[in-house]
């Protein structure tokens, strides 16, 4: 799969500058969701490059360093979990792309997005944009935001949250709700950085 299609379709459109944007963390019970936004220069070679889904953390870790070194320009977002309880993970995860794209130092032409969604009932992705399913793994500059996004996310709460909270052994689940998390949670209650609107099932199930 040639990752530079959908980039080649835009340049040769016109289009000058573009960015991919992608978010991670939707899932987890715990933890901000955060989004990254990359300008990566025409055509650049970065060996390995893919969907973070599908790499190792280390390979991640690894990439991460080489995208952040060679981007035109990079931002990295996040909306806490208190936000994610106010207006719900669809809302927080436009908001986290909004941001990560407010934060380059530049405004793109257009911005490549992941997934089939541009809104939510109050936020909206606010630039130029595609959305491209599977994104992730079929643009480099989509597969380039998934790494920081992911990255950035899993070593905030392998280490801040961790060390804030570690009767819950963040870094263990990264916030997911594994048996671990879950069994954490029937010891020591919610923290802080739970977002209290994913634990409706695991309090029906104590009462």
């Amino acid at each position: 799969m040639d990752l530079w299609t959908y980039e080649r379709e835009q340049w040769n459109s016109g289009i000058q500058t573009l960015c991919g944007v992608d978010e991670a963390g939707a899932g987890p019970l715990a933890g901000p969701v955060y989004a990254a936004a990359v300008i990566l220069p025409r055509e650049v070679e970065i060996p390995g490059l893919n969907d973070s889904k599908k790499l190792t953390e280390k390979k991640r870790e690894a990439l991460y360093d080489l995208i952040t070194a060679q981007a035109v320009a990079y931002s990295v977002a996040r909306v806490e979990a208190a936000e994610i309880d106010e207006m719900d993970i669809l809302n927080a995860r436009m908001l986290a792309m909004n941001r990560a794209i407010e934060g380059l130092p530049q405004t793109p032409d257009l911005a490549l997005i992941d997934g089939n969604r541009d809104h939510g009932s109050a936020v909206a992705i606010t630039v130029p944009h595609l959305c491209i399913v599977g994104g992730d793994g079929k643009s480099a500059s989509i597969a380039a935001a998934s790494i920081l996004a992911k990255v950035s996310r899993d070593r905030y709460v392998s280490t801040e949250l961790d060390q804030a909270y570690p009767q819950y052994q963040f870094a263990k689940h990264k916030g997911y709700g594994t048996k671990l998390h879950y069994e954490m949670l029937d010891r020591y209650g919610p923290c802080p950085a739970h977002r209290k609107t994913f634990l409706k099932k695991w309090e029906a199930r104590r009462l």
